[in-house]
């Protein structure tokens, strides 16, 4: 009787197990496009519906076809009785992309001048000062005022502050969003210049990838990440930017522990675009002169949802060797549940040509495109320390919901 009870047990637990990894395996959010199913396998008693719809099923949704884009919400319940999670359903527009892979100078500039850093003055009479101190004022910040007046660089800032005199001069800056303002008295230095210790920059420049063209909205994605600021390591708040064409000097080859990198330096001619947003996800804009973007207009794609990607091979589009080529990779891991970060998808660079050129991934190909069954399916984002022929890329759907909120 003990042994039956043991075993009875053992099952309940079992049966438990099973239905709860069942239930955590169903995504919290699906990105889909619009005329696409969403197909789900769970097991019996687990049911999901529309939450404005009467209608269940208890092992998929894969005749509920959803058309409009938008956001619609499911609800899981156990056995229609007790609701145990609710998924969000982001329906996107139907969209189709061209991917390009060229490598191409970026250009950004700070809504006011970031503060990078900050030191100590020494006066006139030798004595040392640190006007900025206890202020508030920190590196990361952005100044955008002086005394009321909208500051657009470093040096509409320098001006500002000998203009003062040595009076006290109002700053309004920007942290995390929220604007504050402080009061700083600048010190003459030993050179007759008013200071008030703080480094400040205000523009950004380096080398990254396009990842694909709309044609229909004349638009484009880049990067995959942010561009932040090298000294405080803080995504920068742009209020412009712009993509150049780049001459590609060298390419530092990638070893463990040493990312390697692509060198280039900017053309002088007329920009390519302009960029309008600096997120987590890449950077985003308008192309203004599409006939010096390296666009293969027979390429156009749809975007294929996480949904559909599949680990195993994959094509990426990079341009480190004299004009874009396709080289062969391999996508290890999916994070389907990745909404966060960047870092939807665990790649490795498997085309030995590619290998021999940089040793995997280097700095300057994040955005390149990688390309699944004739679907754009992402973007290179990272590189591996230890091992640069593995990275991360992102998904492409969020990369076209990023796009698709500047227009």
């Amino acid at each position: 009787m003990k042994t039956l009870k043991k075993i009875s047990l053992l099952f309940v637990l079992f049966f438990i197990f099973i239905y709860t990894i069942s239930i955590e395996n169903i995504p919290k959010t699906i990105f889909i496009f619009e005329g696409e199913k969403i197909n789900f396998s769970t097991l019996w008693g687990i049911q999901i519906k529309r939450q404005d719809s009467s209608i269940e099923t208890s092992t998929n949704l894969s005749s509920d076809i959803f058309e409009k884009a938008g956001n619609e919400k499911l609800t899981v319940s156990l056995f229609n009785k007790i609701d145990i999670k609710t998924i969000d359903v982001n329906v996107m527009e139907e969209t189709e992309i061209i991917p390009v892979g060229e490598i191409v100078g970026i250009k950004l500039y700070t809504s006011g001048v970031l503060v990078v850093g900050t030191s100590s003055i020494e006066n006139k009479d030798g004595e040392i000062c640190k006007p900025f101190e206890n202020t508030g004022i920190q590196e990361g910040d952005s100044i955008i005022a002086i005394n009321q007046n909208i500051v657009n660089n470093t040096e509409e800032l320098i001006n500002a502050v000998n203009e003062a005199q040595g009076e006290s001069i109002n700053i309004t800056y920007v942290r995390n969003d929220e604007e504050k303002t402080c009061e700083i008295k600048p010190v003459k230095d030993k050179d007759d210049k008013y200071k008030i210790g703080l480094w400040v920059r205000d523009s950004a420049a380096g080398v990254g990838t396009i990842t694909f063209y709309n044609e229909q909205t004349n638009s484009f994605a880049a990067l995959g990440h942010a561009i932040t600021d090298i000294d405080t390591g803080d995504i920068i708040n742009t209020s412009s930017g712009e993509i150049d064409n780049v001459n590609i000097i060298s390419i530092v080859k990638g070893a463990k522990e040493e990312p390697g990198k692509i060198q280039g330096t900017l053309k002088n001619n007329t920009a390519i675009g302009n960029i309008y947003k600096n997120t987590k996800y890449g950077i985003y804009g308008v192309i203004k002169n599409a006939d010096d973007l390296s666009i293969n207009y027979n390429n156009k794609m749809k975007v294929a949802s996480r949904q559909e990607i599949k680990t195993g091979a994959a094509k990426l589009l990079c341009g480190v060797d004299n004009g874009i080529k396709e080289y062969d990779i391999e996508i290890q891991k999916i994070y389907l549940n990745n909404n966060y970060d960047n870092k939807s998808m665990l790649i490795k660079v498997t085309d030995q040509e590619l290998i021999n050129k940089t040793g995997g991934i280097v700095q300057g190909m994040s955005g390149s495109p990688i390309i699944q069954n004739g679907k754009f399916v992402g973007a290179v984002t990272h590189v591996f320390v230890n091992d640069p022929q593995i990275g991360y890329a992102v998904f492409g759907d969020i990369m076209i919901k990023q796009l698709s909120e500047i227009k």
